[in-house]
């Protein structure tokens, strides 16, 4: 059943939600992210009296977490996904002082810096605007119903209350007409004002096209080596799971077969024994055989595509999974593989190592700047996640670079942990495929 028409039906309860959404939104718009394009600015311009190279690293960390908690509320109060577009940090960074003026020098020369910086004070005037406009027009609405009740005895003569001057019940009824105007507009486009406002952050915080190019060159080049041995280790891997597992199991139920052969007349009750047994072998051979297969490609995902396949992965998960998908069709298989797979072990490791109690996971495919499917994986938990960490982020990354895809963490701690993943595509069988 597709509810996405639902979901788009006016309703006093979503008309409320995003008033109060845009609420909060003014409120760190006008409150932190003034506060903190000041902050930057003395900072930066403190740099030349040496107080500014202690101080900036630690700022422009500040503007970046307040960035990615935008990020994730774009992600889970209106569907935006905004990827980050932040350079990771050299690993050989120096300690002490040395070390500090290198963070410096690295934070200034990334674009993504003064992008941050630009859209703090965007936010804090034209965010401000978008976000204001919901929970003003609730506001002002009611004041119009208000007005009839009453309100008008108060307000006085001279008083307008939009167009309306209020000088008695007549004015009143008319300013309740008015008000109802204002709640009923407020009920259709309260959530379409607050996605425009994470669109305004979207435009200046997520990564631009040249941006986003220069990084798939550089992760291509890094990953092309790692995808071979990737193949490679994946091949052992099915060739050591076939000699140890099913294969050992076919040798023995062929040793069997050539005992059963000399013994079916000379000891038919130990020849119906042993041919039992080989039947059990044979049938736990097709199992190991089947989850091999699987492992693989799945077989939801060769039936139903990625779609259904992220649905089927999600309902698995321990915690609850929110899946957004919109694909306007199905991919060729390796793209399909690659992305199930960079899926399956995104959830896992949120599922694990995350302590989240919530994980959305936003699916789509965008033409707008060339065919391309979007993955974001994004999560309430403890944050610290690094492709530094363990061997699954690197994993991701190399299936991910042998199809030119990109992959890019933002987990600064006490979270959120955003993983986002693009893969360059075409669609080759139209239709919508588990949206």
């Amino acid at each position: 059943m597709d509810t996405s028409a639902g979901r788009r039906r006016p309703s006093i309860r979503r008309s409320l939600l995003a008033a109060a959404q845009g609420l909060a939104l003014a409120l760190l718009s006008i409150g932190v992210s003034l506060a903190l394009f000041i902050l930057s600015v003395v900072s930066i311009a403190l740099i030349v009296t040496g107080v500014g190279v202690f101080t900036t690293p630690v700022v422009l960390s500040w503007v970046r977490m307040h960035a990615n908690q935008r990020r994730l509320l774009a992600s889970q109060w209106s569907g935006v996904a905004i990827p980050p577009p932040y350079r990771p940090l050299p690993r050989d960074m120096r300690p002490g002082v040395t070390g500090v003026v290198e963070r410096l020098i690295f934070l200034l020369k990334d674009p993504a810096t003064w992008r941050d910086i630009l859209w703090l004070l965007v936010d804090a005037v034209a965010g401000f605007v978008t976000a204001l406009f919901p929970p003003a027009m609730i506001a002002y609405g009611v004041e119009g119903l208000l007005m009839m009740l009453g309100l008008w005895r108060v307000m006085g003569d001279g008083y307008w209350y939009g167009f309306i001057r209020v000088e008695g019940f007549v004015s009143g009824v008319q300013c309740a007409l008015l008000g109802a105007a204002l709640l009923a507009t407020a009920m259709w486009v309260n959530p379409y004002l607050v996605k425009a406002h994470f669109l305004i952050a979207r435009s200046l915080i997520a990564p631009t096209r040249g941006a986003q190019l220069a990084r798939r060159v550089e992760r291509l080049y890094e990953t092309r080596h790692d995808a071979v041995d990737s193949s490679a280790a994946e091949l052992r891997r099915i060739e050591r799971d076939l000699h140890d597992g099913a294969q050992a199991r076919l040798v023995a139920m062929g040793m069997s077969l050539g005992t059963i052969e000399a013994l079916i007349e000379k000891d038919p009750a130990k020849a119906k024994e042993l041919l039992a047994q080989a039947r059990s072998s044979s049938a736990e051979a097709l199992t190991e055989l089947r989850d091999l297969v699987r492992g693989i490609h799945p077989p939801v995902l060769a039936e139903r595509g990625l779609g259904d396949a992220a649905k089927a992965l999600a309902l698995r998960m321990q915690i609850p999974v929110e899946v957004d998908v919109e694909l306007p069709g199905r991919f060729e298989e390796p793209v399909e593989s690659a992305a199930y797979f960079a899926i399956s072990e995104v959830l896992t490791n949120a599922a694990k190592h995350s302590g989240a109690s919530m994980v959305w996971l936003d699916i789509h495919h965008s033409r707008s700047a060339g065919d391309m499917l979007r993955i974001a994986v994004t999560d309430n938990g403890r944050g610290g996640a690094s492709l530094d960490k363990g061997t699954g982020m690197r994993g991701i990354e190399r299936r991910l670079g042998s199809l030119d895809g990109v992959l890019a963490v933002s987990s600064p701690p006490d979270g959120p942990t955003m993983v986002t993943m693009e893969i360059p595509c075409e669609i080759v069988v139209a239709g919508p495929t588990g949206s």
